[in-house]
Parts: structure tokens; sequence; C-alpha cells
């Protein structure tokens, strides 16, 4: 899984254990991350659970930008059967982040290019996300890619 992006070393893959660090640390390097994420060593377990949960599901993919060794962006990406729209199947974006030292070098939009082709490779008639309404700047980019604001999300915590 390989793409270019701004600097042209960039590799898309998806992430293995030994990724898990960097991906949380990027999961927290926000104010609504630093509230529910925790980056300390060793990883709360929780977080390999659900690695392997992901890593066990054919429909489910978490990938990181790589630039040689160095992780620098990640996101999860879900393949979502359904019924509606005559049974059309949906990509499903989420957690996506960029490391504060990569942020506005393109690195975002080439991560998101990546993961649409990689929607319409596996036949999704549709691509969808959510973003917390505390990250208007996220909404921004998210629109100049082309994604509209057609549904308004909720959630319930448990």
């Amino acid at each position: 899984m390989t793409a270019p992006a701004a600097s042209g070393r960039i590799r898309f893959r998806r992430a293995a254990a030994e990724d898990l660090p960097a991906i949380v640390a990027m999961l927290a390097d926000d104010a609504l991350g630093a509230t529910r994420e925790d980056p300390r060593l060793p990883l709360d377990r929780r977080y390999l659970d659900g690695f392997a949960a992901i890593e066990a599901d054919p429909n489910q993919c978490l990938v990181v930008a790589a630039d040689g060794e160095e992780i620098v962006g990640t996101l999860q990406l879900s393949f979502v059967p359904g019924l509606s729209r005559l049974g059309m199947w949906r990509g499903q974006i989420e957690s996506v982040r960029i490391h504060p030292s990569r942020r506005g070098a393109g690195l975002g939009r080439a991560m998101f290019e990546w993961a649409i082709g990689e929607c319409r490779r596996r036949g999704c008639g549709l691509v969808q996300l959510t973003t917390d309404k505390a990250r208007p700047d996220a909404r921004r980019f998210y629109e100049s890619l082309g994604f509209v604001a057609s549904h308004e999300g909720m959630k319930l915590s448990l």
C-alpha cells in the first residue's frame, strides 16, 4: 500500500502492533484526545485488545502513514455492508491523525485520497466520516475534500 505524498517518501500500510505507541500518542495529541486517551507505556491492555479485534475483522483496516520508520499519520478504515441504497457498501473513515510536525504539508489530503481509492477498490458507493463539533478546522478540511455535512450525527456514551 504505497502512494505518493507531499514528501514522496510516505508509504501507507496496515498498522502493526509495534506501531501502537505512536498511534495512541497521535490520538492523544489534541485537547479532546488528551481527555480520553492514555499514551503512557506500557500501553493499556484495552488498546492491544482493540487492535486484535481490528486485525481479526476483514472489514477493518487500521492504517499508518510511514516516512521510513517514523509513523507520521494514521486512520481507521471500515467497510460497512448495508441493505439501504440497494445493498450498498460504505467506507467509514475514523480516527484520522497527522503528527504535529507534518501538518499543513499535504499528508492528510494524500491519506484521504488513498483511503477513498481503497473504498472504490472494495466497491463502496459512499465514503462517510464523523468529526467532532469542537474541531472546526477538521470540518473545513473535510469539506475541502468534497465531504458534505448532510446528516446530524448523534452518540450515546455507555
